[in-house]
């Protein structure tokens, strides 16, 4: 409610002091006994009072109900006081009557407000007697003001409900972006975390592996092949040295380092170099024909799908022979990487790193499929051109 006030309570206020002292001036105007117009006067002055002091406050600030009957029952009683003193006290309903529905509900407001209407015939009667020169005026005048009254109180409340559900409805709708940038800071966050740690899995991890290997490997020929372990070790200072490479980038928020440095397919064709150079393995690598250009995103896709790939054949495939292809093929371009190993079940893998590949083929509008035997495994990625 408060919305409705802070935009229309300017109205209200001259509404208030219009009727207040225009209401004020006919009963001092009025030739009648000085002791009533004093006490008419006093009356109105009280309810002015009363409003402007307390009454406002209850009314703006959605006061507790036992306030709003308080105020209600105050202002109709000094209202009566006015007009059985001085039956001009009657305009002062101008102000009374849209008080009264601001501060009840309607159906209590509509019966105080039909009260407070009756009470001018009323003061007419005690005052005059039946034969009151003025009563054949209030009674239709009276008719006529209670069916204005109702009528008015109804729009002045239904105003105020509408200005209720709205402020209501504003609420609402705050806390609910309140509660969706939550969310989505939340699932932002949260896709953060898979971002890094599929870069992670599929980069730092798979160099701490192969050094892990290298050195495993040096420690075994340093005393009975040195030529063999310092090659080792040549190779494990350069995965080293490409892990602090990708770790800057990272960091940076750049593109892998493999593509900064060089195409795709120069950057695949280094991850399979390393695999043969590491593991000894024959390693084949073919490009059929020239790429498309592909955006960073799906560049990135191909390039850790062939990491995981040829990581996995390392670890754990016991594979002789390994082919790396990349080609094109209806509007796409494909990753295939095939090997002579053990093989496994992929509906059983729980790896981090098929579905790493999964999720990242798909966030770009690819697509993942793995075939594996006793013979060998196949996996396939591909990314639209």
């Amino acid at each position: 409610m408060r919305d409705a006030w802070d935009r229309f309570n300017w109205l209200w206020e001259v509404l208030f002091a219009v009727a207040y002292l225009a209401t004020t001036a006919l009963v001092v105007l009025d030739e009648g006994d000085p002791v009533r117009t004093a006490v008419a006067v006093g009356a109105l002055t009280a309810l002015a009072l009363t409003y402007l002091l307390w009454g406002r406050g209850v009314v703006r600030d959605d006061g507790h109900l036992g306030q709003r009957w308080v105020l209600a029952v105050l202002v109709l009683t000094l209202l009566a006081v006015a007009m059985f003193a001085n039956t001009t006290s009657s305009f002062i309903l101008f102000m009374v009557c849209p008080l009264l529905f601001s501060t009840l509900e309607f159906r209590p407001a509509a019966v105080l407000t039909t009260a407070a209407i009756l009470l001018s015939p009323l003061s007419s009667v005690v005052n005059d007697g039946l034969r009151g020169p003025a009563l054949k005026i209030l009674l239709p005048m009276t008719a006529i003001l209670v069916v204005f009254g109702v009528l008015s109180g109804k729009f002045i409340k239904h105003v105020i409900d509408e200005s209720r559900a709205r402020a209501d409805l504003i609420a609402q709708l705050e806390e609910s972006q309140a509660e969706v940038a939550r969310l989505s800071r939340e699932a932002g966050t949260a896709a953060e975390r898979e971002r890094l740690a599929r870069e992670i899995h599929d980069t730092l991890a798979q160099g701490f592996t192969s050094i892990v290997t290298l050195a495993q490997a040096i420690e075994s020929e340093v005393d009975t092949d040195p030529a063999a372990a310092r090659r080792h070790a040549g190779l494990a200072a350069r995965t080293a040295r490409d892990n602090l490479t990708e770790a800057r980038a990272m960091v940076a928020a750049l593109a892998p380092a493999d593509l900064t440095a060089g195409s795709l397919v120069d950057a695949v064709r280094r991850q399979a170099d390393r695999l043969a150079d590491e593991t000894g393995l024959a390693v084949k690598y073919e490009v059929d024909g020239p790429l498309p250009a592909l955006g960073m995103a799906s560049e990135v896709v191909l390039l850790r799908g062939a990491q995981e790939a040829l990581n996995n054949i390392r670890r754990h495939a016991a594979a002789s022979t390994v082919s790396v292809r990349l080609s094109v093929v209806d509007d796409a371009v494909r990753l295939s990487v095939r090997d002579d190993g053990a093989g496994f079940d992929p509906d059983h893998a729980d790896g981090f790193g098929l579905r790493g590949m999964r999720s990242r083929a798909e966030q770009v509008g690819g697509r993942l499929s793995v075939r594996s035997g006793p013979s060998g495994t196949e996996l396939t990625l591909e990314v639209p051109a």
